[in-house]
């Protein structure tokens, strides 16, 4: 279960957290893989910190021989104990830390491989309307938390806990009110947990948010700060940058005083409960009851529990901290881990299926697409709907059919609708009504060759991974050779400027490396939809970030990748709508045309319109 999602100004809706029953039970399920790792890294920690028990007696015992004016050499077999006790102590401690560390860094890749793999199965529009700033602040912030979390609180956590309670029953085996005397401390040290996970757990939590509210900002102000500065908005982003940044600082300085008087509770606590020790060890020598050496040993355990006691409660921060954090993305996974009614099974609560909604409604978001095999066509789009929210339709009982093989141009005024068809033809957008059938049943990535998906989108924003240029080409087929990746970047007219690369295939591209510009990044991008060979392609104005010296090119390299294949592609020139099958015309999330070029351009409708207004005075190339 996961709490409601929540905004974070200007429209934004945050992506969900879990509450505490979902993140401890996700934990369990995490670590359950490794319960004989944790089980072992516990015993061997139990064991070493028994071992180390036997330090405050010995001691004791070292005292009482001073005391009674003793030989020396009865001194010679407790120190020997001493130092075999240390030699012991020292390598359990280290084998027991090691082994919790190693289970606590096998849970943490789990869970980034899981975050990870979630995260990219989230909805189009649901990341949309939480911005990137949202999920940015959990990959990198609250994942930074869990780790040190696992990587410094959890091992010195177990072994503090595992301290407390074996120093305790040591405590009472020395006589039991040197045990009561130091439980004096525990109400001090219990109301100051209380006192700090009350207020630390909306803290950190409302920390997160505002840190990612203030990501989101500065994301959105530097990613378009053309557009910013062509409106003039540079003094109401700043403030509202600052305002953001102002409550994050308000919410770090609010998390400082609440670790300082944390601190100060528990100073409190150590001094009463020391003091109350002494006191009663004074009184039991006096009467006779230990011996000098045992009340020494028992207001050593005390001591020693100063250590352990105040780490558990201020590994409280970075517990709170990373419970926080651990939430967050928790909130993620559960997200992307929502079941799917299957085709002719009811919805959510009931809810029919998607293509069925009530006569005179539309069906629910969160119904998703059906997805089935069809014979007689390559790509069937039936009555398909959509919107990003109440009262925000995009898409109105769209209807589309591509025979295989064919190339269909989808043009259209901004906003029309284009790109959401897209990304609904393509898989990677659940619609809100309505059905597609496709080269594959049940899911776009099942694989229509060895290895290979049947649907691949290609949109306007190409990532170039950090690696090799054979490591990102091979990212669409890993099995590829270094002549078939040759053969695709030649397919796509990519192959002179790669060769010429200072290691050619082997040169690193990406972040650090040899940085491409925006035709090569969309070739690259090409060459791998060659190389992953669809028997669907999408392209989302894939050639939109060329500019206009290297459009042409880079349509001639997208025309090449899509030969042999069916394909949809949201024109950004109209050269392609020139170039395609079929064109297909969007208003408002309608579809108001179809047919070729020539037939459109002739018949003075919406294509018509547009293809005046796009071409001017250029002359209508030819197919």
């Amino acid at each position: 279960m996961t709490t409601p999602p929540h905004t974070a100004g200007e429209g934004a809706e945050l992506l969900p957290v879990a509450t505490a029953a979902r993140t401890r039970a996700a934990l369990r399920t995490l670590v359950r893989p490794d319960r004989g790792l944790a089980l072992t890294g516990i015993g061997v920690l139990v064991a070493a910190t028994v071992v180390g028990l036997l330090v405050q007696p010995l001691l004791g015992r070292i005292v009482d021989i001073v005391a009674d004016g003793r030989p020396a050499g009865d001194l010679t077999l407790p120190v020997v104990l001493l130092i075999a006790v240390a030699a012991v102590q020292g390598v359990t401690t280290t084998l027991g830390l090691t082994r919790v560390a190693r289970l606590g860094e096998t849970v943490l890749a789990r869970l980034r491989e899981q975050f990870v793999e979630r995260a990219l199965n989230l909805p189009a529009d649901r990341l949309e309307r939480a911005g990137s700033g949202d999920l940015t602040a959990r990959v990198t912030g609250d994942v930074a938390r869990v780790t040190e979390a696992v990587r410094s609180a959890l091992p010195e956590m177990a072994r503090s806990v595992l301290a407390i309670g074996l120093t305790l029953g040591a405590l009472a085996l020395l006589d039991v009110r040197f045990l009561l005397a130091a439980l004096l401390a525990v109400p001090v040290q219990l109301l100051t947990a209380r006192w700090y996970v009350r207020r630390a757990v909306t803290l950190y939590a409302d920390q997160r948010v505002a840190n990612g509210a203030q990501q989101q900002q500065l994301l959105e102000t530097i990613g378009g700060a053309v557009t910013v500065r062509g409106h003039r908005l540079e003094e109401r982003h700043t403030e509202r940058g600052a305002d953001r940044s102002r409550k994050a600082v308000d919410l770090t300085m609010r998390s400082v005083n609440l670790v300082l008087g944390f601190y100060g509770r528990l100073h409190i606590a150590e001094y009463i409960g020391l003091a109350a020790v002494l006191i009663a060890g004074f009184w039991l020598v006096r009467d006779g009851a230990v011996s000098i050496g045992t009340a020494t040993a028992a207001a050593l355990y005390f001591h020693s529990l100063f250590g352990p006691v105040n780490a558990a409660l201020v590994l409280l921060d970075d517990a709170q901290s990373a419970a926080a954090g651990l939430a967050r993305l928790v909130g993620v996974t559960d997200l992307a881990e929502q079941p799917e009614p299957k085709p002719g099974e009811p919805g959510p609560a009931g809810k029919p299926e998607a293509g069925k909604a009530t006569p005179g409604k539309a069906a629910p978001a969160s119904v998703p697409r059906q997805r089935v095999a069809s014979p007689e066509a390559a790509v069937s789009v039936h009555a398909v709907s959509h919107a990003y929210g109440p009262g925000r339709p995009v898409l109105h009982e769209v209807s589309l059919t591509l025979a295989p093989g064919e190339h269909v141009a989808l043009v259209g005024a901004s906003g029309a609708g284009k790109s959401t068809l897209a990304r609904i033809v393509a898989g990677v957008q659940q619609p809100t009504a309505g059905t597609v059938t496709g080269p594959t049943a049940g899911t776009v990535t099942a694989p229509a060759g060895p290895g290979g998906p049947s649907v691949v989108l290609v949109t306007q924003e190409v990532h170039v991974f950090t690696g090799t240029l054979a490591d990102d080409l091979r990212l669409a087929r890993p099995d590829a050779t270094d002549d078939d990746l040759r053969a695709a970047l030649a397919t796509v007219d990519a192959l002179d400027w790669a060769a010429a690369l200072p290691d050619g295939l082997a040169t690193v591209v990406g972040e650090g490396g040899h940085r491409l510009d925006a035709a090569r990044a969309q070739q690259l991008a090409l060459a791998r939809l060659v190389l992953a060979d669809p028997a669907l392609a999408v392209l989302d104005e894939a050639t939109a970030e060329a500019g206009s010296a290297g459009a042409r090119a880079l349509e001639r390299s997208a025309g090449a990748a899509l030969t042999g294949r069916t394909a949809l592609v949201v024109a950004h020139r109209l050269t392609q709508a020139v170039a395609a099958d079929r064109v297909v015309v969007l208003e408002a999330g309608r579809v108001v045309e179809s047919g070729p070029h020539e037939m459109l351009r002739d018949a003075d409708g919406p294509y018509a319109a547009l293809w005046r207004a796009w071409s001017g005075s250029r002359a209508a190339p030819h197919p």
